[in-house]
């Protein structure tokens, strides 16, 4: 079983839930932007959560299945298609042999997953098939998707069309907002900055400005006064939101670097770094609003013990 690609699309790459342990070494965790919405397809097709899918940005590929498959598309509304009839977003579809999968317009987000019953079974390096393309490895050699690449597809096990037409519950599909409010825990270095500046950061708009890629985000708007701007480097977690010299913010996403030499004003919690993945750099604007530990663990929490109890709901069917 394979996905053959007609069309790679504007950016295209092979994500799982990321390769964590190796950050000593320089490697970043990688993984998808939006790990719950990729949480989300894998459980409509019966993988396990970290199984590997696709990760398209803001156009999507062209594929053709070259065996019957089972296929969810969530995150970003891309429009997808089967052979041309547009098919709902988030729910599990039944693709013929044959069949070709495509996108049309976007209509709100920057990122869609799409996972395959069975996952995409490219060979795992140190742990992942997650793509890390400023490394070029993992995924499929280490880059996005282009004509003529073959995805492997794994194993799977019951009767495909019975699960079509699965959705996942009211209370796991997000609410889609151009300009969110993510969360932030104020800090590490939040001793750096005149009370003015953290002033300026919570309480004004950012742009997401066009630059922005699966590294990082940078950020237009009010520039924040800094004390101090250089200190020696140190880990940079995900959501870190480091201040170099001229004040714009920029915010460490996905494929970020494990040190860092900036400031660190504060870091957006976990639970709303999916928030930020559907950002679209040059459109999309963005508030942060302070919130401590406490509530930081709490939402995170919260919110995968929802999807959890969900994904419990399909053990014992597909891998």
């Amino acid at each position: 079983m394979a996905l053959e690609v007609l069309d790679g699309g504007w950016l295209t790459t092979v994500q799982d839930l990321g390769r964590p342990g190796y950050e000593r070494y320089g490697i970043p965790v990688s993984g998808a932007m939006d790990p719950f919405a990729l949480r989300v397809a894998n459980r409509l097709v019966g993988n396990p959560p970290g199984a590997a899918g696709l990760e398209i940005t803001l156009s999507g590929p062209v594929l053709m299945a070259t065996e019957p498959c089972l296929v969810a598309v969530t995150g970003a509304d891309l429009t997808l298609q089967v052979d041309g009839r547009e098919m709902p977003m988030g729910m599990s579809v039944f693709v013929r042999r044959g069949s070709v999968i495509s996108f049309g317009e976007r209509r709100r987000g920057c990122r869609a997953y799409l996972a395959v019953a069975g996952g995409i079974a490219v060979p795992p390096v140190l742990g992942s098939r997650s793509t890390y393309l400023p490394g070029r490895f993992g995924g499929l050699d280490g880059r996005a998707l282009r004509p003529g690449d073959r995805l492997p597809i794994g194993p799977v096990s019951g009767h495909l069309p019975e699960r079509a037409g699965e959705r996942p519950p009211p209370h796991l599909t997000p609410a889609w907002d151009d300009c969110p409010t993510v969360r932030a825990v104020p800090g590490p270095q939040d001793d750096h900055f005149t009370p003015e500046g953290l002033e300026t950061f919570f309480g004004s708009e950012y742009r997401v400005s066009p630059p922005s890629d699966r590294m990082g985000y940078r950020l237009e708007g009010p520039p924040v006064a800094c004390l101090r701007t250089e200190m020696i480097s140190d880990g940079v977690p995900p959501g870190a939101v480091q201040i170099p010299p001229d004040g714009r913010p920029l915010v460490m996403m996905a494929d970020h670097q494990t040190t860092g030499g900036y400031p660190k004003i504060a870091v957006v919690i976990t639970a709303d770094l999916p928030l930020l993945a559907q950002c679209v750099p040059g459109e999309s604007r963005v508030r942060f609003r302070a919130v401590t530990v406490s509530e930081a663990q709490r939402a995170y929490r919260e919110m995968m013990e929802a999807l959890e109890a969900w994904e419990q709901t399909g053990a014992g069917w597909g891998l």
